[in-house]
């Protein structure tokens, strides 16, 4: 054991150590123990999306609060993006391994006011805070990676990372479906805490204790953040609001917040994204767009169970488990995609949005209409549910891989971590404005199958347009090589 912690020890002091650029380099001796924690860093993660997303049904229908069944999403990811956006000044005052430990931390401390929430409040608490803990995870997961392991093997620990989604898609459905169909639903959050005690004594066993040389402390983008959060949560109270008069005026203010960013995020010890990524005609601009008209598209995905359940009449099992799928097509293309070369790398980016553009306008058209279970449209909305991640998935761990490539010298770390900043960001934006579609489509007003017919419709087919945009972007951007090989010459890999 000792021999196998200090053979370890000198992999994470020195990253560039020569591996195998198979995925077998993943699971060497000296890398297996750090494979294991950061993967199940983002698999407790999306774990816990997946059970929310599959109980918040029955969570509604106990405690009420459907105006504010998207809050969920957007205070979750709201957190996360604040807890992503401090991962890398954390990691370089803490250490990888303390760090690790106060986000499982937070992560606990969220799940247990949830599962004892008596009200819709009380349960929005709960989620911010368990959001805060697990975009630390997230966030950590990510830039550890290029700490360490070489170069040769980021872009599958990328695709190994992001896969955890699909593995979530298996037990958190089944978590979440069987506690919400016996009515225990608080449960659901009380399962998630002996998992954190284990991967706490993991990470305490496998990573760094401090960074491997000293390195500046960098200041914290505070103004930057708190102008992504604020936009996030203006969107989100538009959603509520019923007078028109207020709504709009609102929503504007949300949007336009995010207009002046870029000469805020202009002093070099306080950035939250690395130079390059505000301009469309560089690569970074293109590749952290993209992302994030993606995700955009994604975010109906949060009303895809109570759609199934309201209209459909599935139980909350199947519905979970169909939810899922989007998750797992996601997995698949980017388990697949990851070994691609370059000219494959290249059609994956080019055509998943379009994939993605088309599967959102069928789920428009499938998701309103009843459906038995098993039946030949509950399979075609499978499919195209699946097709939906499976898009995302074709272009994900080259979109991440490059951005790795393209960041400026002396911002490695800051790029690591702004992947998860910027995907949370879209995310949380995503769920706002899926919220407000909902709303003013009539999924509380009416309210009922009658409301969230109107809504699965108007929903899906306006949060196609972003994945949309995403494909011309991405035909733009597959122009560009698509590789890491200057920087695995440079690292001598």
């Amino acid at each position: 054991m000792l021999i196998v912690q200090e053979a370890e020890q000198v992999t994470s002091r020195n990253p560039t150590t020569p591996a195998s650029a198979t995925w077998r380099g993943l699971f060497c001796k000296g890398s297996a123990s750090k494979t294991i924690v950061l993967a199940a860093g983002v698999a407790l993660h999306a774990v816990n999306v997946y059970i929310v997303t599959t109980i918040l049904p029955s969570v509604v229908k106990d405690i009420g609060g459907l105006p504010y069944y998207a809050w969920n999403t957007t205070l979750f990811v709201v957190a996360a993006i604040i807890g992503s956006a401090i991962a890398a000044e954390l990691e370089l005052r803490s250490g990888p391994k303390a760090s690790y430990w106060l986000a499982l931390g937070a992560f606990s401390v969220g799940s247990a006011i949830c599962a004892l929430a008596p009200l819709m409040a009380w349960l929005l608490i709960g989620r911010f805070i368990q959001g805060l803990g697990g975009g630390l995870l997230f966030a950590l997961s990510y830039s550890l990676i290029r700490t360490l392991f070489p170069p040769s093997l980021w872009t599958r620990a990328m695709a190994l990372v992001s896969g955890m989604w699909g593995g979530a898609t298996l037990c958190g459905p089944a978590i979440g479906g069987v506690l919400a169909q016996v009515g225990s639903w608080r449960h659901a959050f009380w399962v998630l805490l002996p998992a954190c005690a284990l991967l706490a004594i993991l990470a305490g066993n496998c990573l760094p204790k401090g960074a491997a040389e000293v390195r500046r402390k960098q200041g914290f983008p505070l103004v930057q953040l708190m102008t992504l959060v604020t936009s996030v949560g203006l969107i989100s109270v538009a959603g509520v609001i019923e007078q028109t008069s207020w709504k709009i005026p609102i929503l504007v203010c949300g949007m336009l917040l995010i207009v002046p960013l870029p000469k805020m995020d202009k002093r070099p010890a306080q950035r939250l994204l690395p130079e390059g990524a505000y301009t469309m005609n560089r690569a970074l601009g293109q590749i952290y767009m993209c992302i994030a008209l993606l995700m955009i598209a994604l975010s109906a995905e949060i009303f895809v169970p109570y759609f199934l359940q309201s209209i459909q009449g599935h139980s909350a099992l199947l519905s979970g488990y169909l939810t899922a799928s989007m998750a797992a097509g996601w997995t698949i293309a980017s388990l697949i995609s990851s070994s691609a070369n370059e000219i494959w790398a290249k059609r994956a980016v080019r055509t998943g949005p379009l994939i993605v553009t088309a599967a959102s306008i069928s789920l428009a058209v499938l998701l309103p209409k009843e459906s038995a279970a098993f039946g030949y449209d509950f399979w075609i909305t499978c499919l195209a549910l699946l097709a939906t991640g499976f898009g995302v998935g074709m272009g994900w761990p080259h979109l991440l891989a490059r951005i790795l490539d393209e960041a400026p010298a002396g911002q490695e770390n800051l790029a690591a971590a702004s992947i998860t900043t910027v995907q949370l960001y879209a995310t949380a934006l995503g769920a706002a404005i899926a919220g407000l579609i909902a709303n003013a489509a009539g999924l509380a007003d009416p309210g009922g199958k009658e409301g969230a017919t109107l809504a699965a419709f108007w929903l899906f087919l306006l949060l196609s347009l972003p994945a949309l945009v995403a494909g011309w972007i991405a035909n733009k951007l597959s122009r560009r090589p698509i590789h890491i090989e200057a920087a695995m010459k440079e690292h001598g890999a």
